[in-house]
Parts: C-alpha cells; sequence; structure tokens
C-alpha cells in the first residue's frame, strides 16, 4: 500500500523573529541570513511575523517586507505562513490582503484578545470571513492565555470553514492539546507549540509544531522530528532532554530578546529588540549559554 502524501502544511516549522536595526527598521540581510540558515538544515516550512517574530508590534508595511523576503528565499521550497495579530476582522483582512499579494502559502491569525472574547458562533464567523476575503488559507493561532479557544470550538471551526487548514495550540496548555489530538479533526493538521512537551505532542499525533524552541535550534528539532518519524524514540528522548533547558532559558517575559541572544551565541544575527521590550540581563545571557552548553550546541 502507497503512503499516505504528506500534507503541505507539517513538520518542522520556526517561527522566526524579526531582526530590527538601531533605529528599529528591518534588518534585511539578518533576515535574509536567518531564512537561508533554517533552510540549509532542513525545515518543512517557514512562519513570519508571529509572537516570536513580534508581529504584534508590525505595522502592515513592515510585515509585507517580512513576508515579502521570507517567500523570495524560500523560492517555493517550502511553504511560507504569515502571522497576523490583530483585533478586528477587519485589520485581519487589510493584512491578510496585503500578505497574499507578495505571495505567502497560508496565514497564521490569532483570535481577536483585547478586552473581550466573542462567543462560539461569532469566533467561527470571524475564521469564516477571513477565509472567504483573503481566499488564502489559515492556521488558527490558539495563544492567548486569557482567551483560548476551547478544543470544542477549535474542532468546529476547522470541520465547518473550508479554508481553516489547522491549528497551532500554544499557551502551555497540553490537556487542550490532548483533547485536539483525541477528537483527531479531519480536516486539518494540529501542531503542537508546548515547547517542553514537543516529543509527547508527536506520540499523541500532533502534525508537527510551531514554536519557538524550533527557532533557537531548528536543527535538533529536524533530528527529533525524523527520529519520532523512525520510531527512534531513544533519540527523540534523548533530544526532548537537550532540548529542555533551551527552553527554560528562554521562556519568560520579553522572550523575542532572549532568543536573539540564544542566536547570537550561535553565531548568527537575530537582530535587537524593539523598545519597549527590556535588553537580556547577564543573569539570563549566563543562563541561556549554559543551557546552550548543556543541550551540545555550544562548545563549554
Amino acid at each position: 500500500m502507497a503512503q499516505a502524501a504528506t500534507p503541505r502544511f507539517a513538520g518542522i516549522v520556526p517561527p522566526l523573529v524579526t531582526p530590527f536595526d538601531a533605529d528599529e527598521n528591518i534588518d534585511v540581510e539578518a533576515l535574509r541570513g536567518e531564512i537561508r540558515f533554517h533552510l540549509t538544515v532542513g525545515v518543512h516550512g517557514l512562519c513570519v511575523t508571529g509572537s516570536t517574530g513580534d508581529g504584534q508590534m508590525l505595522s502592515i508595511d513592515q510585515s509585507v517586507t517580512v513576508a515579502r523576503i521570507a517567500v523570495e528565499e524560500a523560492a517555493g521550497a517550502v511553504p511560507v505562513i504569515a502571522g497576523i495579530i490583530r483585533d478586528s476582522t477587519a485589520e485581519v483582512i487589510r493584512y491578510g490582503l496585503a500578505l497574499k499579494e507578495v505571495g505567502v502559502d497560508a496565514l497564521q491569525v490569532t483570535p481577536v484578545h483585547y478586552l473581550f472574547q466573542p462567543d462560539e458562533d461569532t469566533t467561527v464567523e470571524y475564521y469564516r470571513r477571513i477565509t472567504e476575503q483573503t481566499g488564502l488559507p489559515v492556521i488558527i493561532y490558539n495563544v492567548i492565555p486569557y482567551a483560548l479557544i476551547p478544543a470544542t470550538t477549535v474542532y468546529r471551526i476547522i470541520q465547518e470553514v473550508p479554508g481553516v487548514v489547522g491549528v497551532k495550540q500554544s499557551g502551555g496548555n497540553i490537556h487542550q492539546l490532548a483533547d485536539l489530538l483525541r477528537a483527531a479533526p479531519t480536516e486539518g493538521v494540529v501542531f503542537t507549540a508546548v515547547d517542553d512537551l514537543l516529543y509527547p505532542a508527536y506520540l499523541l499525533g500532533a502534525g508537527g509544531a510551531i514554536s519557538a524552541t524550533l527557532t533557537v535550534v531548528p536543527q535538533l528539532c529536524v533530528e527529533q522530528w525524523d527520529a519520532v518519524r523512525a520510531g527512534d524514540h531513544k533519540t527523540a528522548l534523548d533530544i526532548h532532554n537537550r532540548l529542555l533547558p533551551i527552553w527554560r532559558a528562554v521562556d519568560g517575559p520579553n522572550m523575542t530578546v532572549r532568543i536573539k541572544a540564544a542566536l547570537r551565541m550561535q553565531g548568527r544575527n537575530g537582530g535587537l529588540g524593539a523598545h519597549p521590550l527590556t535588553p537580556v540581563s547577564a543573569a539570563e545571557e549566563t543562563a541561556i549559554r549554559a543551557a546552550l552548553v548543556e543541550a551540545g550546541v555550544l562548545a563549554e
């Protein structure tokens, strides 16, 4: 019997940082360098302008610039997913249409969340309008801690809205991820973004990951994914134990600048953080470096 084709959106999809220069403009060359690095290590897709990419801080023009560069560098080798973090249906559609013009393959869209959370029917309609009016596939980005979409609603959206092709289940909620995987929606992929439990999520049936750890050490994450697919659980568990200290070191407030510090320690250029993100402290730098050494990514 022939194997089923791998879904277009699946596997290891790092959410890239957005490098800024000293004037808080997009550092185009740093961004191109990061994209090329990820492609070299064999990732299965690229996600830009998400929360790891400070998407909530980006203007529509900046978002388009980042997405255009990703599309150019990927050159069709892997899909490019562009994040939108806005608080009205109209704004999401406006961003989505602009991102469509530069050729992104899908959108990753948070629910609206500023001071309110729509009811279930309105949330379904929100994603329906976005897919219908942009004409692009959408991945639900279920990350907002105080506005998480319940697993039952996510399932309903994926089953009822043809343009919704999956969900990135984040927010540190392995229980909701487990509920989604048990429900097994037939029309879309469930990505994990529970960074300290990537390996268990794959065992439960997650179709891939879009999470910050993938951005810091994509080669290790690709190796883990390949090991799970090959049934080599000893290797997968060993990598899990190497990844865990890295996540613990970068997790927390101002995470994107911590991630950029981790990239810099590995000789990569993630650029600067944008104000008002708090710069990484000396103690945080020490913890990040120690985690990378423990993982075998840096020499001691």
